[in-house]
């Protein structure tokens, strides 16, 4: 009954767990990362599509920042030639030149001339015979202005016989450009008028998912004769949708709301023991929201200076989003397949909404991001608010070194209280869930890198390690665990876009368990009493995927999961998942 206990109430903790997870982040084919801007427009796991409008910096250089910037820079305030009353006005301009004179009459005589927004009149560049005749318009209405002010005996009969004639010669290209210009005038105000917000975008990914897995029975408990069937092997077909609204402040700060919805799960139900395997073959792109857009972001960025930038929120403030990975393709809707593969698990660790960040540039290539997140921040009693409940914080340094290599090293602590890690990856029970849940406190420690070895070659892996605390009254000891991944990416294969990822990994596994009060997870599993131990065995992780872009915004991805020894169980058999992905950004 404690284990049938444990398994119903675990599950459904990953049930709630699941849709954090699987918040969308913009998806960028040449760089994707946790701490994208937008976290799933493209990039994450969703992450904002970045192929869209948000580019990505090395991981090294300070994310928050660089999207700031890119982002304000994206769609500028219209800048207009500059209007001169005089020639030294234009910084490029010389008396020596030949044509200072002529020059200096159209500005101070008829005020005709205006400089580049830089103050400059670049003399020497090239010109169209439609800009000739853009500044001959720009004359003709200056002098019938002051014609029509009663001040005609201020243009000289010379000028007006040489404009007489210039008519005649561009007349073609004088009626075009007055149409082009009712044609601007016409869409500029439809534009006006049907336009959702001066200040605001809108980014989105959609993704829909034909995803099964073969017939396989789990040895689960692992007692003797023991099989369970896999209950949860229908084909199935669903989708994941992420829409982000991106509001642009003054004072170089960004408003970030994200909503969210979809109706994947693959998990088998929690009344069943094979709901146990369900964090080893979660995908990265699965969460339920029963149809319903849910907030799933809800932050703000800004910057202090030139090298800090800072974000403050309610929804979407976790290491998941403020940590960025070297994986110059993670992405649920453009990168791997599965959710072990998006990212370090330990980073995902106990990932609360709401808190505070930063993103420090200390200098060129380096970075150092900190963030602290609650879990129930909007709760006013029992174990809630911002310092209550189940809280994280973390710090990551970045470097991109030789252009090509991108590191990371990680460190968090975290705090839960339901006798898990609060993770949606691997072994996340470590103690009791019921009837009394364990509370713990975690220190996490991590390192990502990714070789760039070619243009279209990039490899890389991680290592993660964990070790909790029991904390309750009367009881002691402490539980590991242990995860790694390797993998491989091959881009622009067959067409530019276009990718290979091949990655072979072992999901987190309680390396040790030595908890006082018989209440050690692997030990339970087993039938052996709840003693202090460890997993007997080790989940061996192999995904491997093809993206294929049908257009800019639209891919399909094929791929295959192999789970084996699924639950760190070697008398299991191995889970095949088969998937098609297909991803449209907007």
């Amino acid at each position: 009954m404690l284990l049938l206990s444990t398994v119903i109430s675990f599950s459904a903790i990953l049930s709630s767990r699941a849709n954090a997870e699987t918040q969308p982040t913009q998806v960028n084919p040449s760089f994707k990362s946790d701490s994208s801007l937008i976290h799933a427009i493209g990039n994450d796991p969703m992450v904002v599509s970045p192929s869209q409008a948000i580019s990505q910096p090395k991981t090294g250089e300070s994310a928050i920042i660089h999207q700031i910037n890119q982002e304000l820079v994206s769609s500028p305030t219209t800048k207009k030639a500059e209007s001169v009353s005089s020639v030294s006005q234009l910084s490029d301009v010389r008396p020596t030149d030949w044509a200072f004179t002529a020059l200096q009459s159209l500005v101070e005589r008829y005020g005709c001339i205006a400089g580049y927004p830089d103050s400059t009149f670049r003399g020497k560049q090239a010109t169209s015979r439609y800009e000739f005749a853009a500044g001959l318009n720009a004359c003709l209405d200056k002098i019938n202005e002051i014609i029509s002010a009663g001040l005609a005996d201020k243009v000289s009969k010379e000028d007006l016989a040489t404009l007489q004639k210039l008519q005649e010669e561009f007349a073609a290209e004088l009626a075009t450009l007055r149409g082009r210009v009712d044609a601007l005038d016409a869409k500029t105000a439809k534009i006006e008028v049907q336009q959702f917000s001066t200040t605001t975008k809108l980014y989105g990914q959609a993704i829909f998912g034909l995803q099964g897995r073969l017939n396989n029975t789990a040895n689960i408990p692992r007692t003797s004769g023991t099989r369970v069937t896999d209950p949860a092997t229908n084909v199935t077909f669903g989708y994941q949708a992420q829409l982000s609204l991106v509001t642009q402040f003054p004072d170089r700060g960004i408003l970030l709301t994200g909503l969210q919805a979809g109706n994947l799960s693959t998990d088998a139900p929690i009344t069943s023991f094979a709901a146990l395997n369900n964090t080893f073959t979660r995908l990265g792109y699965e969460g339920s929201t029963g149809n319903t857009f849910t907030l799933s972001d809800l932050n703000y960025r800004f910057l202090v200076g030139n090298n800090l930038g800072i974000i403050v929120g309610a929804r979407g403030v976790n290491a998941i989003n403020v940590f960025r990975g070297p994986n110059r393709v993670e992405s649920a809707g453009n990168g791997p397949i599965s959710l072990f593969a998006q990212r370090n698990p330990v980073i995902s660790l106990n990932a609360g909404q709401a808190g505070l960040g930063f993103d420090w540039k200390i200098a060129k290539g380096v970075s150092l991001q900190g963030v602290y997140s609650a879990g129930n921040a909007a709760s006013a009693s029992g174990d809630g608010g911002l310092f209550g409940g189940p809280t994280s914080i973390g710090v990551q340094l970045a470097a991109n070194l030789f252009e090509r290599l991108d590191v990371t090293l990680y460190y968090l602590n975290s705090h839960t209280n339901n006798g898990t890690l609060n993770s949606a990856v691997g072994d996340t029970i470590i103690g009791s869930v019921a009837p009394v849940p364990s509370n713990f406190s975690t220190n996490a420690f991590g390192s990502s890198l990714s070789w760039q070895a070619t243009r279209n070659l990039n490899f890389g892996g991680w290592l993660g390690f964990t070790t909790s605390s029991i904390r309750n009254s009367g009881f002691s000891g402490s539980v590991e665990t242990f995860n790694w991944m390797t993998f491989a990416n091959l881009l622009d294969i067959f067409k530019e876009g276009d990718l290979f990822g091949l990655y072979v990994g072992q999901p987190p596994r309680i390396t040790s368990s030595n908890l006082s009060g018989n209440i050690n997870f692997p030990s339970i599993l087993s039938g052996t009493g709840g003693v202090p131990s460890s997993q007997p065995a080790s989940t061996t992780h192999v995904e491997a995927f093809y993206r294929f872009p049908i257009s800019k915004n639209i891919s399909v991805t094929p791929g295959l999961v192999f789970v084996f020894s699924p639950g760190n169980t070697s008398t299991s058999d191995t889970v095949t998942i088969g998937v098609v992905r297909t991803t449209f950004t907007f």
